[in-house]
């Protein structure tokens, strides 16, 4: 499929601009995410992200660990923000959404990262963690568009976004990839202060889909557009893989849905039950055979 990503005709409309400016606005009073900590970051006040206006950036590169139709033979060109909305006890990558590894960077530098990555061939630019930093994104895609940036943009969240302002994304972001961690509020609130996490990852993700709807694939079978849903399985079901599914299947039965077994206990995840081993096989064949139940025809099983 011939494909040109909506964010080109968004910036030659000026329709870039109005959204960087009322993503601007928000962060005044900072309700960007779903923590609504009201933190004004315009003027150098930290978020509950730990974050201020400008991105900070851990490491880009080409990624070859993500989904095969992310990664094609180039790789996903992957730009890993620092610190997270979310912050998991279990994170994997907790150096980075907990400690805060990373280097602040200014807007013209994080749309040479985009370029560099997509004169390396990347399929796409994947951003690692946006949510706390799509302010920084658009206003770096205004600077990285007229230089030639052409190739699709991937939100890879954690799936805790705010419909509102996901709503301010639309055209600009082509392949949604949030996580649905959790379908249980009290899971939710022990792993990472979030108990309100099932009904915000169910109303974002269902904006997700009705901007971009299911993933779509080239005939090299490189995504170009469409929603990609990640899913953790954790031990005992404390994640309530069951009901994940079923959510999913609500929202569309064509969803390409990653299951996900790499689960370790990481971080802080061996001072919580449930929490201390890894996953076995039958718990993870468990969850594939729910989601085919769900009638969810598009699996991707990462084991």
């Amino acid at each position: 499929m011939d494909y040109t990503p909506a964010y080109i005709e968004l910036y030659k409309r000026g329709d870039l601009q109005r959204g960087a400016d009322s993503l601007y606005a928000i962060l005044g009073r900072c309700s960007l995410c779903p923590r609504n900590c009201g933190a004004d970051r315009t003027s150098g006040e930290k978020g509950r992200c730990k974050s201020g206006i400008l991105p900070v950036v851990s490491a880009y590169h080409p990624h070859f660990g993500e989904e095969s139709c992310l990664v094609g033979r180039h790789g996903s060109g992957t730009i890993f923000f620092t610190h997270c909305n979310l912050s998991c006890v279990f994170c994997q990558n907790y150096d980075i959404s907990h400690l805060g590894r990373g280097e602040e960077v200014s807007f013209k530098e994080l749309a040479g990262m985009m370029l560099s990555l997509q004169s390396r061939g990347c399929h796409n630019i994947n951003f690692v963690t946006p949510t706390h930093m799509v302010y920084a994104i658009v206003q770096a895609l205004r600077i990285a568009i007229p230089e030639g940036l052409c190739v699709p943009l991937v939100y890879n969240s954690g799936g805790y976004d705010s419909t509102d302002t996901v709503r301010l994304l639309e055209g600009i972001i082509d392949i949604y990839m949030p996580d649905f961690k959790y379908m249980d509020a009290k899971t939710a609130d022990t792993l990472c202060n979030a108990p309100n996490y099932p009904e915000i990852a169910v109303s974002a993700i269902t904006e997700m889909h009705r901007q971009v709807g299911d993933l779509m694939l080239d005939s090299g079978g490189i995504a170009r557009k469409g929603l990609l849903i990640r899913h953790l399985v954790l031990p005992d079901n404390y994640a309530a893989t069951d009901k994940v599914l079923a959510q999913i299947a609500q929202i569309s039965t064509h969803s390409y849905v990653n299951i996900m077994d790499q689960y370790r206990p990481e971080y802080r995840a061996k001072q919580f039950d449930h929490m201390r081993r890894r996953i076995t096989v039958q718990e993870f064949d468990d969850a594939v055979d729910i989601a085919s139940a769900c009638g969810i025809t598009r699996l991707d099983r990462y084991r």
